[in-house]
């Protein structure tokens, strides 16, 4: 029996959608799983609750006055956020005003924190910021180094509440903290080697396909390797930003009533932001307060009041994310984007998607040193 050819090219064709079928199969698992991880965590911290308390049950005016002082930190919070990006943009030579910024990323917070979606608050950031700046690589790199710059922030604002309080790095899990911070910062330092080598993410400067996403990130770290007054600002702005928030956190132990040392604050809650940044559950559920509990128990805690704390600490979030929703709503709109060189032209398709001519100055110097 004869059997009909193949046709040319349908094997390889198969085989390319392999990958995509895989990745798409990963993305529906992802979120449930994540959801089972939440609800598993705070299913078991749920039966650890005194439920007496989770509330003071004197409430004042006292604890009116720590709630509404940790919603405005929380709001002051995205504000110095939205600097802290618009700072880094800088570093590839262009200005966004600071409210367009603020826009974004309340946009971004909504998405992230209220709208039960897949597309996670940083890629709308990206996406609307690539209109503005004209190029989506340079969007994206400014996202992920101004992420990178809570890696500096948060574990020094754990050590620094480790050397306020020494009595904490003794306790029986204030070992956890420490190690959360330390391999925080191992994880930057092995980032920004493979950003900063030439051999590494800098062999991808010159691609046009979207490995030159890579490329621009290391142009950005070695111009902040280069520039340490950019360094710097980028991240004392971050510094600032994390702190904000952990005072907002500060405002929220005390709107529930708990006592603890205020260095138990200032080097915990850091080290739990830097937890619940792993993806394993749904907006750090489980996580945080579990990791809340945990750390501060040694302290005489009770299990309850550290899981209110954690989830006062979400609805602040919440509540100020929602500031994003007219944004969001609303879309994009290009404007001009100030920048210290000519505006890269569109292609034939009218799309800007290529770096402004500072950071190809750029590419041409780093290729001939």
């Amino acid at each position: 029996m004869m059997r009909t050819p193949r046709p040319a090219g349908t094997r390889a064709h198969t085989r390319s959608l392999s990958p995509a079928a895989s990745d798409g199969a990963l993305a529906r698992w992802k979120r449930p799983l994540r959801l089972v991880v939440s609800g598993a965590l705070l299913a078991f911290l749920l039966t650890k609750i005194n439920f007496d308390h989770l509330v003071p049950k004197h409430r004042t005016l006292g604890t009116l006055a720590f709630l509404a002082g940790g919603l405005v930190l929380m709001a002051l919070s995205f504000v110095l956020a939205a600097w802290r990006w618009q700072r880094v943009l800088a570093v590839f030579d262009v200005r966004v005003p600071l409210r367009r910024l603020l826009g974004y990323y309340l946009a971004g917070q909504f998405v992230g924190n209220v709208l039960p979606s897949t597309i996670g608050g940083d890629v709308v950031r990206i996406r609307r910021a690539g209109k503005d700046v004209g190029a989506t690589e340079i969007a994206f790199a400014s996202v992920v180094l101004e992420r990178l710059t809570g890696f500096i922030a948060l574990p020094l604002l754990t050590f620094v509440g480790i050397l306020a309080e020494p009595d904490l790095a003794t306790t029986s899990t204030g070992w956890i903290a420490l190690v959360i911070a330390a391999g925080t910062v191992i994880a930057l330092a092995v980032i920004l080697y493979l950003a900063n080598h030439p051999r590494v993410a800098g062999r991808f400067r010159d691609h046009a396909n979207w490995m030159r996403y890579i490329g621009v990130i290391h142009i950005g770290v070695d111009r902040l390797r280069r520039d340490r007054r950019d360094a710097l600002i980028a991240v004392s702005a971050s510094i600032l930003y994390q702190a904000c928030v952990v005072s907002s956190v500060y405002c929220a132990v005390h709107t529930i009533g708990l006592r603890i040392p205020n260095a138990a604050v200032l080097a915990f809650v850091p080290a739990v932001a830097m937890a619940q940044v792993v993806p394993i559950s749904v907006g750090g559920f489980g996580i945080r307060e579990g990791l809340l509990a945990l750390l501060w128990h040694p302290l005489g805690t009770p299990t309850g009041k550290a899981v209110g704390v954690g989830l006062l600490w979400y609805a602040m979030t919440l509540l100020v994310s929602v500031a994003g929703a007219p944004s969001f709503a609303l879309g994009h709109r290009v404007r001009d984007v100030a920048s210290h060189d000519t505006e890269t032209p569109p292609d034939e398709s009218g799309e800007v998607d290529t770096p402004p001519p500072r950071v190809r100055s750029d590419v041409a110097r780093s290729e001939a040193m």
